[in-house]
């Protein structure tokens, strides 16, 4: 049984990432493109937004469902966290070299660090009440008005180009082996999904099975962890974290590929911020209200990976002064 369980995870995994990068991000881009937002602002709000996606319904399904599961929806936004700060971040740079607009990511790593900040606020005590989740989604607010506006204050150089061409996907090698035994998932998904000028329905479609999907990742999280013996916090910061971490990989490599790595970096970290003020914030205001009040919530010793994420804020910060905000080969592998 515990197969069926770790097939439904990759296969899960798999969906996702073709979902998104595939459809979910297009159909984002073509809204940013109708809002004519700048590519730093798309990349820190819509498109972290639609790559978080994934943690935002496992964390809402882990918090509601029957049993103590919080930790898999925290684990998983931690876990994920880190991922997207150091691995994707990193993958990014890597593609190709770019100077990003140091402005927009210092605001971003700003609003980061508080957002991690309240999180550890959050967690202390180990219960959860209206304040709190305010807290969470009100910051999340003003960072999109913040956001939205700054580059009116700070007049710096933009990437040009908003579009998001989708030169590359998961499926490079049309005969690869890989791509024969995914065929017949690939062939269902794209007779799900109508032309890609209809990106309005697009856009719902992919919210769908990216719940759907999420809520299979939490069943089968929490069945895998009970048949290893081991901590669903364990399952959730590291399997979960980086299984859920493909779609924010894929997008940040695609804009990466086109040069505009400070739009893949405002993806990365503009996705963390969502994570934690949204993808925490919204659940933990779901179950106060069905309790009708104060919430108790057990996340392990999911705290000390929270520091972890502070500390990777500071690396990450510090190798942008140190390469002259900067991203490439140097960059990327430090």
């Amino acid at each position: 049984m515990i197969f069926l369980y770790i097939i439904a995870l990759i296969l899960s995994f798999y969906i996702l990432a073709k979902v998104v990068d595939e459809y979910f991000v297009d159909a984002l881009d073509k809204i940013a493109e109708k809002l004519n937002m700048s590519s730093d602002a798309a990349g820190a709000t819509l498109m972290a937004v639609g790559s978080s996606a994934p943690e935002l319904f496992v964390a809402i399904f882990a918090v509601m469902k029957s049993g103590d599961h919080a930790a898999i929806g925290v684990g998983n936004i931690v876990g994920s966290a880190l991922f997207n700060i150091l691995a994707i971040t990193g993958a990014a740079a890597i593609i190709k070299n770019a100077k990003i607009a140091w402005q927009a990511v210092a605001r971003d790593l700003f609003f980061y660090m508080i957002a991690i900040l309240m999180l550890l606020f959050t967690l202390h005590d180990g219960i959860l009440n209206y304040f709190e989740a305010f807290l969470l989604i009100g910051t999340y607010i003003i960072y999109v008005v913040v956001v939205i506006f700054w580059k009116k204050i700070f007049n710096y150089t933009d990437d040009n180009n908003n579009k998001i061409e989708e030169e590359t996907n998961i499926e490079n090698n049309k005969n690869s082996i890989i791509k024969k035994i995914t065929s017949p998932v690939d062939f269902v998904i794209n007779l799900i999904f109508p032309n890609k000028k209809h990106y309005n329905v697009i856009f719902l479609i992919s919210i769908i099975i990216i719940a759907g999907i999420s809520w299979i990742l939490v069943e089968s999280a929490i069945e895998i962890a009970h048949f290893l013996n081991i901590s669903e916090a364990i399952i959730a910061v590291t399997i979960l974290a980086v299984g859920t971490s493909i779609p924010d990989l894929i997008s940040s490599i695609v804009v990466s590929k086109q040069g505009r790595g400070g739009m893949a970096i405002s993806n990365a970290v503009g996705s963390n911020i969502f994570d934690i003020l949204i993808g925490l914030g919204l659940p933990f205001l779901i179950v106060i209200i069905s309790l009708g009040g104060e919430a108790n919530i057990d996340v392990g010793n999911i705290e000390i990976s929270v520091y972890f994420l502070l500390a990777s804020v500071f690396i990450v910060f510090l190798l942008f002064i140190l390469n002259k905000w900067k991203v490439g080969k140097i960059f990327g592998s430090s």
